[in-house]
């Protein structure tokens, strides 16, 4: 069973509780003082969680899952709520847009340019929801392409209808990824673990990665995440998430596989690229005896140009032994619960977007 869903299961009755009894204001769990700084290295943050200004009676959240920065420096946030699936921000975290109410599995966001120069979404359902009750349930995953203000532009077909998909093939999206030429990445994290490649008209071209590969490295275990890597502009390739491995596949866009970045004790999800630094929350973190810690042992993680970690705010100084990376946890302090994606502005300060994080907005981290 995906661990995700395992996890879930066992707590869909609290979930419930929580969602019946709501809170006058958001509470973040272990409530860090302004001057809390972690990290490691040259990168390091001061801890703010009270950045974002929203109340659950306006904007109720239930998991704030991805963030991407637009055009206009705005922060543009999905969550799973249906009252209001995108919450869009300034960097100071007041609320200036919200909209969205089909999304009950919203999970993914990525941002496209348009040839006009406009902004676009590609906004990722994956089936899994809250009820009203609290309990989880699934549902067809969907990946819809719509303007920042909402506007729906196409949705893209469902593997099965276009016949790469068995019957007994699920399709559960989780992200997607870009490419210059307009290609389109879909990674069915939570379903078949296929990476799906169409065209910027939503046209099918390619799939790979699943499970049924010859050469096991080819194969992906929750590919929870997708990514393309620009660093080197003459060879672009796809950070793909194997989570449940505990590492990136790096894939070329043609997707052959080409290498693989072993993070020992992360379950990871999805590369974020700016500059030279690849960005990853952790969802959850293995104990000190080599076991996952499904409660709130989650982090962010951060990997210099050569693919070497550098710094994991919330989590362990990473070490290397003989050139390998030691196991990395969450660190005492536990300021995050589940990182689920980073979201880096132009000053390098970081919004940190958590699943199952008590119906809380994302925390920003300030780089000194």
């Amino acid at each position: 069973m995906n661990p995700r869903r395992k996890f879930l299961k066992n707590a869909s009755a609290m979930a419930g509780l929580a969602i019946a009894a709501p809170q006058p204001f958001y509470i973040h769990k272990n409530l860090a003082p302004d001057e809390t700084i972690i990290g490691h290295g040259d990168f390091k943050y001061k801890v703010d969680k009270n950045w974002g200004k929203i109340s659950p009676q306006n904007n109720p959240l239930l998991n704030c899952h991805e963030m991407i920065q637009d055009s206009q420096g705005r922060l543009v946030m999905l969550g799973d709520h249906t009252q209001n699936n995108i919450l869009i921000f300034d960097k100071s975290g007041k609320l200036l847009d919200s909209w969205g109410h089909a999304y009950p599995g919203g999970h993914g966001l990525s941002l496209g340019i348009e040839q006009d120069g406009s902004d676009f979404l590609l906004i990722t359902d994956c089936g899994w929801f809250q009820n009203r009750t609290g309990q989880w349930e699934k549902q067809q995953g969907q990946v819809v392409k719509t303007t920042v203000d909402g506007r729906l532009r196409f949705t893209l077909g469902h593997p099965r209808t276009i016949g790469i998909y068995k019957d007994d093939e699920p399709f559960m999206p989780t992200e997607t990824a870009l490419a210059p030429n307009g290609d389109i990445y879909v990674a069915d994290g939570y379903g078949s673990d296929y990476i799906i490649q169409y065209d910027q008209f939503g046209q099918y071209i390619r799939h790979f990665g699943g499970h049924h590969n010859a050469n096991k490295e080819h194969n992906l275990h929750n590919a929870h995440g997708v990514a393309v890597d620009l660093r080197n502009p003459n060879s672009p390739r796809l950070i793909c998430t194997s989570r449940a491995e505990n590492c990136f596949k790096v894939f070329s866009m043609e997707g052959k596989f080409l290498h693989r970045i072993d993070l020992p004790g992360m379950h990871v999800c999805r590369a974020v690229l700016k500059e030279n630094t690849l960005y990853a929350g952790v969802c959850w973190s293995k104990d000190a005896s080599g076991k996952t810690d499904y409660g709130d042992s989650g982090f962010v993680t951060i990997l210099d140009d050569k693919d070497k970690v550098v710094s994991s705010p919330g989590g362990t100084a990473p070490h290397y032994q003989n050139g390998r990376l030691l196991p990395s946890q969450q660190d005492q302090a536990a300021t995050f619960q589940h990182g689920h994606d980073v979201c880096v502005d132009e000053d390098h300060n970081l919004y940190i977007c958590q699943w199952k994080a008590h119906f809380t907005p994302p925390v920003k981290l300030t780089r000194v």
